[in-house]
């Protein structure tokens, strides 16, 4: 049990003006954390994962109307809803107000995720592969998560 929290919360900032939803960020976090390449089976199943989306919504009346895009990720709620409903205690917040999972103690309930708001928290389906050719590019400081858990944004807590 956490007793004590920091004095300060952590925040990332996305420039949404910006943002052109290329999905680089996506690519980029997937391979801070070795998240194996969803493969078109895996969206044919709907069981595709990655930590972060992006989500495309409509502004403005036709004909003046502009796509913008939201990357949606997981927001290390205060009191996040997904951590009461875990029956093992993988996921906590940790003495720096993160909401963490510690995926070695997952058995894949699915309950964190029936209760997420945001939908960032994914089920790992597969056992993780990677082509011969990027198995050296995998980050040695990240676990390799086995098939069968819950998986979600760390914020990168390795860097």
């Amino acid at each position: 049990m956490v007793t004590q929290r920091a004095n300060h919360k952590w925040g990332m900032v996305v420039d949404l003006d910006k943002c052109t939803g290329c999905q680089a960020c996506v690519v980029a976090c997937q391979a801070e954390n070795n998240i194996p390449i969803n493969v078109k089976s895996f969206y044919q199943q709907r069981r595709a994962y990655q930590w972060i989306r992006i989500e495309r919504y409509w502004e403005g009346e036709f004909p003046n109307v502009k796509a913008r895009f939201i990357p949606i990720l997981c927001q290390h709620c205060e009191n996040a809803p997904c951590e009461p409903v875990c029956p093992v205690f993988a996921t906590y917040h940790n003495d720096e107000g993160m909401n963490v999972q510690v995926y070695n103690r997952c058995i894949g309930t699915r309950y964190c995720s029936v209760n997420c708001p945001y939908t960032v928290r994914m089920f790992n389906y597969w056992e993780p592969q990677w082509p011969n050719r990027l198995r050296n590019q995998l980050n040695p400081d990240v676990t390799i998560r086995t098939r069968g858990i819950m998986e979600k944004c760390t914020f990168c807590v390795q860097r």
